[in-house]
């Protein structure tokens, strides 16, 4: 596995575009001072010796050797061999509400960009504990099955969207279905859901398979997100309607939410313009048994910087050794004269 051990170096690259900006315009300009004596072919013929293609070929040597450099201070490392990592945490299931209504304004910019927003904060807190996330509207479906893979977990954050389910309204019953399911035969009695949605459920009898998770052990933390007043909801600029030109206004459902969270030994927490919630679940969760979960991780990174080091110092040498004109001594000698 290849990574950077310091890859905040790597911001330094951003310099290159630049001195490949300040060369090219020193060019010009010499250029433009050249013009001023006379013709270029007559100036040409005046400095024989003179080798605008060793110039430019002096540059690029210098330019690949700066990216080089650059590079090696990022000290890119490659992981030698897999090993068994055991840490002593919780599992938390992550189910995210990704139906029309969550793209309501009551927050702001909509309620599913506040809980991206809050969810990633969530992951950056995580240590030792394992995440997941099921993403449901009429339908739920497994997004990112159980990892300690923080970073793969925000990535998969990120890209939530509505178009994600082709199933629209909001099951809170095939949520915890699914995200009960999803856990590891290891986190017996160490699982956690959190459940965010506006808690508007169709069709279904979430209390019921709320029993049944609490008897897989899994405790339900629910976050409503939205307002018990509503909100319009946008797509596209549009505003939606119903069949009769209504429009369509997403309320929050705190009771459903509140009596899936007392069944299963949770907690409910309602969200805020100012914070979502999550900070005070996840010292809930923390307060949690926890179990040792075993994985595989990369272990004895080897540094590979100074091959880059060598190769850049080379090319610095041929840039020194290469004189800026041509050699008139060593333009007279041709291997290939017989």
């Amino acid at each position: 596995m290849f990574r950077f051990a310091q890859p905040e170096y790597l911001w330094l690259l951003i310099l290159l575009p630049a001195v490949i900006a300040v060369y090219w315009w020193y060019r010009r300009a010499r250029n433009r001072r050249l013009a001023r004596f006379g013709d270029p072919e007559t100036i040409r013929q005046l400095m024989p010796e003179a080798s605008p293609k060793r110039v430019r070929n002096k540059f690029i040597l210098t330019a690949i050797a700066l990216l080089l450099m650059i590079l090696a201070l990022g000290q890119p490392q490659f992981g030698a061999k897999l090993h068994e990592v055991t840490r002593k945490g919780v599992e938390i299931m992550l189910a995210v509400d990704v139906s029309n209504s969550m793209l309501a304004e009551d927050f702001a910019p909509n309620r599913l960009e506040r809980t991206k927003n809050a969810v990633n904060r969530l992951i950056e807190q995580l240590d030792k504990d394992r995440v997941g996330m099921v993403v449901f509207a009429g339908d739920a479906y497994i997004q990112l099955p159980i990892t300690s893979d923080y970073i793969s977990a925000k990535s998969f954050v990120n890209g939530l969207n509505p178009n994600m389910v082709p199933v629209q309204g909001t099951s809170l019953a095939r949520a915890l279905e699914v995200a009960t399911r999803s856990f590891s035969d290891q986190s017996r009695q160490s699982r956690a859901i959190i459940l965010i949605t506006d808690g508007e459920s169709h069709d279904d009898d979430p209390i019921a398979t709320a029993q049944l998770t609490k008897e897989q052990g899994v405790v339900v933390y629910t976050v409503g997100i939205g307002t018990p007043e509503g909100a319009p909801i946008t797509i596209g600029g549009e505003t939606i309607k119903d069949e009769n030109g209504q429009m369509v206004v997403s309320k929050l459902d705190e009771q459903t939410l509140q009596q899936i969270a007392v069944l299963t030994g949770g907690s409910y927490v309602r969200a805020t313009d100012m914070q979502i919630g999550l900070n005070e679940i996840l010292k809930q969760i923390d307060r949690m048994e926890k179990k040792e979960f075993s994985s595989m991780a990369f272990s004895e990174y080897n540094d590979q910087f100074h091959y880059l080091l060598a190769c850049a110092l080379v090319l610095l040498l041929v840039e020194f050794m290469m004189l800026d004109r041509k050699n008139r001594w060593l333009s007279r000698i041709s291997i290939f004269k017989s």
